[in-house]
């Protein structure tokens, strides 16, 4: 999910109860459901779509669970006596428990690979143990319903905490936290029925079929299904065509070649990443790596790998 939401969540995490547990509660919250996303700055030494198989899996894993909550709380703790050896450090500010500010520091962290999981590009939750890729497909990477109510309750609680004093807003802040855990599993059962129950209509049935999630409509979603012969289709949303219904891809397809992945470290990135991967046809007779998830025909350049070395080798027509 985008950094506004992951920020939310982790205040309104702390505004339900767990800010009074220590000073420094809620940096310890918010900055550590965005901790993970440091593995952004991969984009600094990894060149064209390399960052794809780098992004969302170390930082994302069980070692960096332990490790970078340690790394905030102690960076916050000194922070603290910093402040204090200055004689700088406010007065309204509850005393630090190192303690707590790890275990916060983990919650807020863990608030963020959960989320992360929600939508069709994944995670890997698992690394470094397995790069195995897992998807929720529930919501889409920018949720402006979730914005609303987050963001509309984070600031209720805290004009109620402001007027009535410490404690007073943690019944909302609990009561938004419980509404988004609702709507997130509204959200699965229509991506599990648009998924699995939809896709039994086709004749023949889908080898693979994933159910993206749209931007702003949350309750539609784009069919993505594979059929036996390699080829991937995308289907319309419910009363919002995508494109004109589009038959992905609309250029040519090719055979995905076996030995693909070898031909460069851009490619091998991006088969690691890639679920539904398929060859399209360049101009110059050559293959272009793609993934149907992200396949857009108005912006063709994004999410893909060139790959010059192989010649297309044309899919017979469906």
């Amino acid at each position: 999910m985008d950094n506004l939401t992951h920020s939310l969540v982790g205040a309104l995490v702390g505004q339900a109860g767990l800010k009074r547990r220590t000073g420094l509660a809620m940096p310890a919250l918010v900055i550590g459901a965005n901790l993970p996303d440091i593995d952004a700055a991969c984009f600094f030494w990894l060149d064209g779509a390399e960052h794809l198989g780098f992004r969302r899996g170390i930082t994302h894993g069980p070692i960096a669970w332990m490790v970078l909550p340690l790394i905030l709380a102690a960076v916050l703790w000194g922070f603290d006596r910093w402040q204090d050896n200055r004689g700088k450090r406010p007065e309204a500010r509850a005393p630090v428990d190192f303690a707590w500010l790890y275990w916060l520091s983990l919650i807020g962290c863990l608030t963020h690979p959960a989320l992360d999981w929600l939508n069709v590009y994944g995670i890997r939750i698992f690394e470094p143990f397995s790069s195995a890729w897992f998807y929720g497909d529930t919501l889409f990477i920018i949720d402006v319903w979730l914005w609303a109510l987050l963001g509309f309750s984070l600031w209720r609680s805290l004009r109620r905490e402001k007027r009535e004093g410490p404690g007073s807003g943690e019944l909302i802040a609990q009561t938004a936290l419980g509404l988004t855990l609702l709507y997130v599993a509204f959200n699965g059962l229509i991506s599990d029925y648009a998924a699995y129950h939809k896709s039994m209509l086709y004749d023949p049935e889908p080898e693979i079929a994933i159910a993206s999630p749209v931007p702003l409509f949350f309750w539609e979603r784009e069919r993505i299904i594979r059929t036996e012969d390699g080829r991937w289709y995308s289907t319309e949303w419910e009363g919002k065509p995508f494109g004109n219904g589009y038959h992905a891809p609309l250029a040519t397809i090719c055979r995905l070649p076996a030995d693909a992945a070898e031909a460069s470290d851009e490619a091998r990135a991006f088969l690691s990443w890639s679920r539904a991967p398929f060859a399209e046809k360049a101009e110059d007779g050559s293959v272009i790596l793609r993934d149907a998830r992200f396949y857009d025909p108005r912006a063709r350049d994004r999410f893909s790998v060139a790959v010059p070395a192989h010649k297309c080798e044309e899919l017979d027509a469906p």
